[in-house]
């Protein structure tokens, strides 16, 4: 449930930045960047799903959603770092794509994680 709802406010993040943007008011400063606490809630997303997709993994049943976890997640980190460093050229819609799969993921996940016993969701490995 914290993966889902992380990668939700992650996603709800990712489409206001746009709309911060647009209502900042520019005669003081130009608003090409920013604020500097807006761009580490990236960070801090990351490091919470990170630990809601190893806990998830964890306790998945769901043997084919693991991988899909953490490809999903480490597109994400690959589209944030890209953002900041530049590597490459990237259409800025693209960060939504490993977010709304996250989003599901996790929602999948927890809908179809069954728990019988006291430890919830047993490993099939």
């Amino acid at each position: 449930m914290l993966g889902a709802i992380a990668s939700t406010l992650c996603l709800i993040h990712c489409i206001a930045t746009p709309f911060l943007f647009i209502v900042q008011t520019c005669s003081v400063t130009c608003c090409s960047a920013a604020p500097t606490w807006w761009q580490f809630i990236d960070y801090f997303f990351l490091i919470i799903s990170f630990f809601a997709i190893y806990k998830s993994t964890q306790t998945s049943s769901n043997s084919w959603i693991k991988p899909l976890l953490w490809l999903s997640w480490f597109l994400l980190f690959l589209v944030i770092v890209n953002e900041k460093l530049e590597w490459l050229v990237l259409n800025d819609n693209l960060i939504y794509v490993p977010a709304i799969a996250l989003v599901i993921l996790h929602l999948y996940n927890l809908k179809y994680c069954k728990c019988n016993t006291n430890r919830c969701c047993i490993s099939d490995e």
